[in-house]
Parts: structure tokens; sequence; C-alpha cells
């Protein structure tokens, strides 16, 4: 390792570099004389580098090596005489190495039970201990099929038809003879569409990438990327073929070729991968979009550049894809290790700028997200927002020991101490029982991705549960100016023989945030009927569920007055949600109502409820346009989308609330949240802000830790996304062979129900449809009517505008 040597690739040529002194200079041209084919101005257009070897693929389709002298620090041009058969053009290339101390893909070659192939690695290497692996070439040609050959010597030993396909296994063409059901769909398949076909003729292999990252079971991963932006991703595995049919091919394949065995017993696996890149590659010689890297901040995996920027993490022998989409299209990514930036990375955006970054440390890659815990040792109850100051009111309760004497004393006050201690032996007396106590903790995070902090606390009194918290927006009328202030709802939970009580309390959040003190004053407290369950402002107002009442106040900047309540039969409102002037009410068991206030006569009036018993868990308004609905969740993981029509006449003069959809999610859901859609007009290229309207998207947590989102789509792509679901059922092979058509049913756990429409597409189910191969999905979507680029086309956009997270 005393020589170290740069080399430079450029259009023309490749310069040896010894630091900063050019050692030799090499001009593609020269080695012309060679191939048969080759044009005097051949290009390189990309380059794989696998110690000693270099190999380019040239803009007239053929391939060099450049092959490194370890000893002399030369290189020499060859052109491998493999590829100047007639297999046409080749498309993409790179090399793999196979390093470590038991190269993984030695093993495929040989019966994995008579060795592992770590004995040889040392007799190959004359005793050494070191072996620096074997190296490969992975090609694609033009027809679409690729090939694994040896280098130096260019044997193939792996090949597969019609790689870009996307087949769910990729299996030796040598060895095919196993499978003959799998050909038959394929020649089936291939007498399908004449317009289908000419789509998938025009679709290339632009950029092949294979690697096997350190790991002590990890196995090599190949991924292809095609002209429509479409990523393969190939996980190799060890497959024994049960009857020996293998051997036989074998035999006949390898002909004179006995120095290298076929890989016989290797097979890829297709993975799906959720990287929404979908770029359009022109023919202009394209940017290589994956960049491996090994080490940054101890993670490893491969960059995605290009206009959707991603991040690919290998975790556990498991791809997550974490998408970047801060700095717009990226044009350039590489590593950077030294002492000022340590395991950090380079990238260029499109626009020009150079940005040297660290990953941040706190966060945890291994989800569908990047998620960053914050340990409150406490159990959060509820959480909410301020954007102002970039704070977040937290509910928490934690245990607390107390003696058995105090806890009687809270649950019944007038009990006389003496009598009942009397009545405790010693024993009992000193037992501990423990109590939740609550309160509102107010946290900052970190700008650097560090630990939250907690900036103020507002303890409860004993026996009183915090219930909800709200940052509302009142007028005062005193001073007639708007003031933004902390509103918390308690109740006191003290048995079955108190009646019900709760407490109002407004907090003010100071500016002054070096004290934590005189972060947080109390403004306002008052003692209600009722446990408080829920709050929000509407127009100026609080509006207040105080148990079977919802009393409206106005502010004076001292006190609550109500002007306006309403109390038909809510028992115990659960959530409430405010647009403009409407109201949506959730109750325990009353299902939902939906009010609207009317300022000129103070009055709260009820537009129409839901007539169905259902056991509301959480609400929220779902904004189209002008198009309103109203949805709900339920305790039998249900969510129902009820619309407001008081024209239509099934809706009894305007009571009743209509049904616009309903679905079985699988999980509790407790809470949803109104975020605006993203916009897509950045990659479809319309004008700007065109599709700027007034969209909103409901994502949503449950109580088994996942999240999911509902979308509101157009009439077409919806149509058109239904045909597609239905065709899906039926070509997809479900987990467990679940139908998913009855799974998302409404459950009524018995009761009765009258089924709502059928008007939500489910895109779990959808995702399904780039998974298949390339026939096939050109197959459904003709079935469909549409084409197989119009469908991605709407599952891309649909994943852009929802991507929040």
């Amino acid at each position: 390792m005393a020589w170290r040597r740069v080399i430079q690739v450029y259009e023309r040529g490749a310069r040896i570099l010894d630091g900063s002194f050019m050692t030799q200079d090499v001009s593609f041209g020269a080695s012309n004389s060679e191939s048969s084919y080759g044009s005097e101005n051949a290009l390189a257009l990309s380059v794989s580098i696998a110690d000693p070897y270099v190999l380019l693929r040239m803009s007239d389709g053929s391939v060099r090596l450049l092959v490194g002298d370890p000893s002399t620090c030369t290189i020499s041009v060859t052109s491998p005489a493999s590829f100047e058969s007639s297999k046409g053009s080749v498309l993409s290339c790179t090399l793999y190495h196979d390093k470590g101390p038991e190269p993984w893909l030695r093993k495929t070659s040989t019966d994995a039970w008579l060795s592992t192939g770590a004995g040889e690695a040392i007799d190959g290497t004359d005793g050494a201990v070191q072996d620096h692996g074997d190296v490969y070439c992975v090609v694609c040609y033009e027809s679409g099929n690729l090939e694994i050959f040896d280098v130096p010597n260019f044997i193939c030993i792996f090949s597969v038809e019609n790689f870009m396909s996307g087949k769910s296994h990729l299996i030796d063409a040598l060895t095919k003879e196993v499978p003959k059901d799998s050909q038959k769909g394929d020649q089936v398949s291939d007498g399908g569409v004449s317009q289908g076909r000419k789509d998938a003729l025009n679709m290339k292999v632009v950029e092949l990438a294979m690697h096997r990252w350190s790991g002590k079971h990890s196995r090599p991963f190949l991924f292809g990327i095609l002209s429509d932006g479409t990523i393969l991703c190939y996980h190799a595995y060890l497959y024994e073929s049960p009857d020996g049919t293998s051997k036989v091919e074998d035999s006949v394949s390898a002909g004179g070729n006995t120095s290298v065995s076929r890989l016989r017993n290797l097979r890829f696996v297709r993975v799906p991968l959720d990287v929404h890149a979908k770029e359009e590659t022109s023919n202009v010689s394209p940017c290589q979009q994956i960049n491996i890297f090994k080490n940054i901040s101890s993670h490893e995996g491969f960059f995605l550049s290009g206009s959707r920027p991603a991040w690919v993490m290998l975790l556990r022998e498991q791809l997550r894809v974490h998408p970047q989409l801060c700095d717009g299209s990226i044009v350039a990514f590489t590593v950077l290790h030294n002492v000022n930036c340590n395991h950090g990375l380079i990238y260029v955006t499109s626009q020009g700028v150079l940005k040297i970054c660290q990953l941040p440390s706190g966060s945890n890659y291994d989800c569908y997200w990047p998620v960053q815990k914050v340990p409150l040792k406490a159990t959060p109850h509820q959480v909410t927002y301020y954007a102002e100051k970039n704070l977040y009111p937290i509910i928490v309760s934690f245990p607390v020991p107390k003696p058995i004497n105090q806890v009687i004393a809270l649950v019944d006050p007038d009990a006389n101490h003496l009598t009942e201690s009397q009545n405790l032996n010693s024993d009992e007396q000193n037992r501990f029982y423990s109590i939740e106590e609550f309160e509102v903790r107010i946290m900052e995070p970190e700008k650097s991705g560090g630990p939250w902090q907690t900036k103020a606390t507002i303890p409860m009194q004993s026996s009183e549960n915090a219930l909800t918290v709200r940052m509302v927006t009142l007028m005062n009328t005193s001073s007639k100016e708007n003031e933004t202030l902390l509103a918390v709802g308690t109740a006191y939970v003290q048995g079955e023989d108190v009646a019900a009580r709760g407490r109002i309390l407004l907090f003010s959040l100071g500016k002054n945030t070096d004290n934590p003190q005189a972060l947080v004053s109390e403004v306002y407290s008052k003692e209600l009927k009722g446990a408080i369950s829920a709050m929000a402002s509407l127009q100026g107002h609080l509006l207040v569920a105080s148990g079977p009442k919802i009393i409206l106040h106005k502010w004076t900047g001292t006190e609550l007055n109500g002007v306006a309540f309403f109390d038909v039969p809510p028992l115990h409102v659960v959530s409430l949600n405010i647009v403009k002037n409407f109201i949506l009410i959730g109750d325990i068991h009353k299902s939902i109502y939906f009010l609207s206030w009317k300022e000129q006569g103070s009055q709260l009036s009820l537009l129409a409820k839901d007539f169905g018993s259902l056991d509301c868990f959480a609400t929220e308004f779902l904004i189209d346009g002008s198009t309103l609905s109203l949805m709900v969740s339920d305790d039998q993981k249900n969510i129902q989308i009820f619309y407001y029509a008081p024209k239509m006449s099934e809706s009894w003069k305007g009571q009743k609330l209509l049904s616009r959809a309903e679905f079985h999610v699988g999980a509790h859901v407790t809470k949803f949240l109104r975020l605006q859609m993203l916009s897509t007009s950045d990659r479809t290229g319309s004008g700007p802000g065109s599709d700027k309207t007034n969209r909103f998207a409901l994502l949503f947590g449950t109580l088994d830790g996942s999240i999911g989102c509902i979308a509101p789509l157009d009439e077409i792509t919806f149509r058109r996304l239904q045909s597609l679901q239905r065709k899906l059922v039926d070509a997809v092979p479900h987990v467990a062979g679940l139908n998913p058509r009855a799974f998302r049913r409404f459950h009524s756990n018995g009761k009765a129900h009258r089924p709502g429409p059928d008007s939500i597409v489910d895109c779990e189910l959808l995702c399904h449809y780039e998974m298949l191969q390339l026939e096939e999905q050109l197959e459904i979507a003709h079935q469909v009517g549409t084409t197989r680029s119009q469908i991605l086309s709407n599952l891309n956009d649909l994943s852009l505008g929802t991507s929040f997270l």
C-alpha cells in the first residue's frame, strides 16, 4: 500500500496522478485499433472503479477496461472481447468488488454444504491470510438482458433475460427450465397489447449498481434505474436446487470454460423500495444517481441524487428511504471525512450551491421516517404547538406514591380520619399507593438535534386530571386586541359519590424566556360543573365543552362570560373542531353533531347530526376546495366521512348528515391533524401556483403506533385508481390470502348499519402495482383503459402532495 495514485477520467482519456503530479495520460482513441467497431470519437459516459480495475462505458455502446499495474503504477486500456459479439450495445454497466474474508459470490458457484468458500479463498492467495476478493462486471444491454462477468477473464457466469421488466425473482437463464409455469406466463404477457410492447421496448436501464455493505450475514444488493425513473432493487440469496437439475445444465453450459464455473446457486429477489424519484432521463448523458456510502455518521447505504433526492439507508439488512426535500434538486454528492467534518458529506444543488453537512446524531433512521425520541419520564396525553415561539405544551402524568390515609382523604374529604385509621391495622397504614399526578409541560425543541428543554411546568392540583390543552386566540373586548393564550381544561377525579367538577385555566406565554418562571403567567382560572373535556377558539370567543353542555364565552381580559350555549344530548364531548363559524362535535356515544355560530343573534344552532349510535374517538373537517366533509373515527377501527346536504331529500330537510365514504382502517384512530396538501406543480411544469387549491389532507395517529393519511382526490383520478384497485384485488397475492375487499368493509359489530358509498381507494393495495412485472403493469393499465405512466404519475402526485413527514 506504499504506492497510492489518483485516477481522473475525462471524456477522451484518463490521467494517473501522484499527489498533484501527473505520471501518465492515456487517450481512449489509441485503443481503437484493437476494437473492430470502435469509432475514433467515442467518449466516456460512465465510470465504475474497483481497484485495480476501471470500467468505462463509451458513447458508441462499447466497453473499455483500464487495468492498473500495482508494481509500475501505470494503467493499460483493453476492450473486452466478450462485448464485441452481436449482443447489442451496452446501456449501463458497473463493477462489483466482492470483498471480505469470505467473498459471498464464491459460495454460489459450489454446493453450499460442500464448502463455505472460505477455504478456497486462502488457497487462492498462496497461503496468505489477506484475500482481496473477486471483481465482477455487471452489464445491461439495449435488449434489456443483464449479464454478470468474471473480471478480468470476462466469462459470463450469470445471465438474466429481460431484466428491465422487474420480475419478482432473477434466475440464471441456463437454469430456467425448472419453473415451467413462469415461462408460460411470460409468453402470454408478451403477446399482449401492441402499444404496451412499444412502451416496454422504449424502456431502458440507464444505471446499474451492485454492492454488499458490511455486516456478518450481509448479502449483495443489485440496483437498476430505468429510463422512466423506476428503481429496481434486488437482494441476492443462495438457492439450493432440490433435484440437482442445475448440475446437468452447469456441465453443458461450461463447455470449454472450466476455469470459472457459473454462479448456479445465485438468485435475486425483488425488494420494494419506496422511492418516488420518477425522473424521466433525457437522451443526454444522464448523471450518476446512485452514490454509495459506507460510513456517514456510522450509517451505510446510498444517496439518490436528482430532482427528488433521497437517502436509502441499510439497517438490519432492510432498506429505509428518507427523502431530502429541503434543497430541491441535487446534482453531485460525495462523502467527506476529516478533522473538521467527521464522517460527513458534501453535495451540490442544481443552483450551484455547495454544502458541507453532517447527519443529525439524535435521529433514529430505522423507521419509515427519521424519528427523534424525547424522554419525558412521564406519560404524555395531549400535545399542542405554539408556532410563534416554537413551543410545545404537553399534558403529562406520572405516578406518585402516597400513604393510604391521604388517598382516602382525596376520594372522600368528609371522612373522619381517626375512625378510618382505627379500622386499619398498622401494616395497611404504612402502605403506599401510587396515584397519577398531572402537569402541563412547555417544551422547546433544540435546533441542532440535541435534547429538548422543559421551559416551564404548570402543576395540577391533587386528584385533578388535565384533559385538554390548546393554543387559543381570543378577542379581548376591553382592549379590542387579539390575545394568544394557552387554555387548559381539567377534571377532578374523586369517585362516584362526588359531583363532577373541572377548571378552565388560561395562561399567557410571555416573551422573557431567560427566566422560566416568567415565561408562563396565569391570567384566568374558574371552576365549573362537569369535566372540561374539550376547548377551541371560535372567531375570538372560547368554546368550552363542560360535561353535557357546550358554552361559548367572551373574554374581557380578566373574565370569561358565557354568551351562548348548546345542550341537546351530547353526553361527553371527546373532540371539538372549528372551521370559520362551523363547529364539529364528537360525542363518546352519540356520534357527531354539526353546529353553526351566528354573531348577530349570539346563537349556536344545530345544523345536522348523525342519527346512528357511534362510539366516537376523533373528529376533523376534511376540506377539498369549497367542499366541506366531516370525518369521524370510532371504537370499531373504522373511519366515516359525512357531509351536510340540506337540499337532498334523504337528509330529512337537512337534519341528518349523509355518508360520503367509509373505510375500515384496522386500528383505533385517536387524532386527526389537518394539513394543507403540498404543491406538485414543480414536477409537472405547469404554471407557478396553478394547483395551489384550498385542499387539505388529514394525517392521523393510531393507538398501535402507526401513522396514516387521508387525502382528497379529483373525480377522474379517483375513478382511474378505483378501477385499478378492483383489478389488483385479483392480480396481487395477498398476505395469508386475506381479501382486502372484505377487510376494508365497515365493521359494525352486529349493530344495524346501512352501507355507505365505496369511495375511498386503498393506497396500500395500489402500491403493489409498481412491484408487478412491466408486462403485467402494461396489461392491467390497458384493461383499466389508461396507461402505465398515467397511473404512476397519479400515485406519484399523491405521494408528493402528502409528503408532510
